[in-house]
């Protein structure tokens, strides 16, 4: 039988993390927990989670602060929580790497939706072998391997974060057309797209600057106002 998904939180609230330990456990997750930054940041980068759930204000270092350290050595897929109504926090974290974020106060069965989306689309595909891992969709110079869920841009590796690199498939399995807010939000977010929520347009500013522009020096993913985003081609 094989090992459980291993989640970490990172949460100072003790009632949250033994709630959340006890819904994830049920939807058969492994959870622990680390109630400061320095526990959990060093918990994180020893140990081979599947998911990491981070709080923005803890104790010593911000959560931050532990994701920009994790990101240098790590592309585990983080769910960040904020305070609601901090707009800021929520636009910070997805720069610096975060994959979603949920605001404080909130539904648990809300974050445990938003923890299996997140397994789910990290998640290799069931029988992806190693000649499947080869097998590029090419749009230019650029190349993503679905397989292993890499990509290349004139031969070099990028690193993305979960959700960059399930926006950058879609684009690219769609090059030459518009794919809307709504549509990448729901295929990328797995939710419905929020009033004022930027997570989509952050997720695009991160690959716009990960990438680099096209082959021509133009825009590599061009916002089509009203619309939603292109990947352009560049090449016939």
């Amino acid at each position: 039988m094989a090992d459980p998904p291993q989640i970490l939180v990172i949460d100072d609230d003790a009632e949250l993390c033994e709630l959340l330990a006890e819904l994830l456990g049920q939807e058969g997750y492994a959870v622990e927990s680390a109630r400061d930054a320095i526990t959990g940041l060093a918990r994180a980068q020893e140990k081979p989670f599947t998911l990491v759930v981070l709080d923005v204000m803890l104790p010593g270092l911000n959560g931050f602060e532990v994701l920009t350290r994790l990101r240098q050595t790590s592309r585990v897929p983080v769910l960040m929580l904020t305070a609601r109504g901090e707009d800021v926090d929520r636009i910070v974290g997805l720069e610096m790497g975060a994959d979603d974020y949920l605001p404080k106060p909130f539904n648990p069965r809300e974050l445990v939706a938003r923890v299996r989306a997140l397994h789910r689309r990290a998640a290799p595909p069931a029988g992806a072998g190693a000649a499947d891992a080869q097998q590029a969709l090419s749009v230019d110079d650029l190349e993503v391997f679905p397989a292993a869920r890499r990509v290349r841009v004139r031969g070099e590796e990028v690193k993305l974060t979960t959700a960059e690199y399930d926006l950058l498939e879609v684009l690219v399995r769609q090059a030459g057309t518009v794919v809307s807010r709504e549509e990448l939000a729901r295929r990328v977010l797995g939710r419905r797209l929020a009033a004022y929520d930027r997570g989509i347009d952050m997720h695009v500013s991160n690959l716009r600057r990960k990438l680099g522009p096209g082959p021509g020096g133009g825009e590599r993913i061009k916002t089509v106002r009203n619309a939603g985003y292109i990947l352009a081609r560049e090449r016939a």
